[in-house]
């Protein structure tokens, strides 16, 4: 609100059972309906389509995308704003990887996939940022949506094509160091079949980068 800039906030809630959307519409009452934007749909379909459906209600030139449980807190907005008019950056990605960045809440089995997972793929990819497996970002509109056009990847695969075919196609990367917080509500989807995706989409980037 005093950050000097315009902002809406849009919502997407794919049915979920934790009353997302029954806060959501709360939020909407107090700041009003052009701040707060609630776009729910009726199931689960995807994190892609999330941001497709998103994308058509956005009106800013700039689209920043986190987590709702406030694993990504918003007190890292405004950094991630200065890097972009910093470096004219089509986009920035928050790392957990680099400077002062890190995790809290995760054991160390958790940890060890996600350090190892970012290993491995920067040795097949060579992407030139250091955390690939986070959602918490700053897209220029126009660059998310030509992305959003050539990745095909599902799961925890997609954020990494995201950056992947981001290089490729000559886009610019800032990256901004965050504190992740592990949700306190819920449970954690990572599990063995997850993983097992996770290395068959990385094996075909490799062999389609």
């Amino acid at each position: 609100r005093f950050s000097g800039n315009n902002f809406e906030i849009i919502i997407i809630d794919d049915g979920s059972p934790d009353g997302t959307q029954e806060i959501a519409e709360q939020l909407e009452k107090i700041y009003g309906s052009d701040k707060i934007l609630l776009r729910p749909r009726a199931r689960k379909l995807g994190l892609g389509t999330a941001y497709i459906h998103g994308m058509k209600h956005a009106t800013g030139n700039f689209i920043v995308i986190m987590d709702a449980d406030l694993s990504h807190h918003p007190k890292f907005i405004p950094e991630f704003i200065r890097k972009q008019k910093e470096g004219n950056f089509d986009i920035v990605s928050g790392t957990r990887y680099k400077g002062n960045g890190g995790v809290y809440g995760w054991d160390l089995k958790r940890k060890l996939i996600s350090r190892g997972a970012n290993f491995i793929t920067q040795v097949l990819l060579r992407p030139g940022a250091s955390d690939l497996t986070g959602s918490f970002r700053l897209y220029r509109k126009e660059v998310l949506q030509k992305l959003m056009e050539k990745c095909v990847s599902k799961g925890y695969v997609f954020q990494m094509e995201m950056i992947v075919r981001a290089r490729q196609l000559g886009y610019t990367i800032g990256e901004v160091p965050i504190s992740f917080v592990d949700r306190v509500y819920g449970e954690s989807k990572l599990g063995g079949n997850e993983i097992v995706s996770f290395l068959k989409g990385l094996l075909t980037l490799f062999a389609t980068t």
